[in-house]
């Protein structure tokens, strides 16, 4: 299992990085010209599925105002509620679904999407996965 705890909640391109989100930027200018500047996935829990090689991980995915999660996939699906806010997600394969406060969502395995926040308050994603256990839990494109 990868330890993805140590990882989430730590500041860092490096550690940013390998979950697929933007590190924190030392200056205002930076973190206005990066789309992803400010998006966060907090680790709630994680634990074994009981299908070998698979774990179930779920996450809290905070996304600012007027920022998106930048372009990935997941090694699994992704099945999702909106806590809070007005997502546009979009995908490679198909038109963007519009999600707002109390819109649940899935993401098949290895689908690209963009979660775009086009709401006034911070986007609050509760997001579950369940995933390849030995592949990153965001592959960024």
């Amino acid at each position: 299992m990868i330890a993805r705890r140590s990882l989430l909640r730590t500041s860092g391109a490096a550690a940013a990085g390998a979950l697929g989100v933007a590190a924190l930027s030392s200056t205002a200018a930076a973190a206005d010209s990066d789309p992803t500047a400010g998006v966060t996935r907090t680790l709630l829990q994680e634990h074994p599925s009981p299908a070998e090689g698979w774990e179930a991980v779920q996450t809290l995915v905070q996304i600012p105002r007027h920022k998106e999660s930048g372009r990935h996939s997941h090694p699994g699906v992704e099945v999702g509620y909106i806590v809070r806010g007005d997502v546009l997600m979009e995908f490679d394969d198909r038109p963007p679904l519009r999600l707002r406060t109390g819109d649940p969502f899935f993401i098949p395995n290895g689908v690209i999407h963009n979660a775009r926040n086009v709401g006034t308050v911070t986007t609050m994603m509760l997001s579950t996965y369940v995933v390849d256990e030995t592949k990153p839990l965001v592959t960024n494109y």
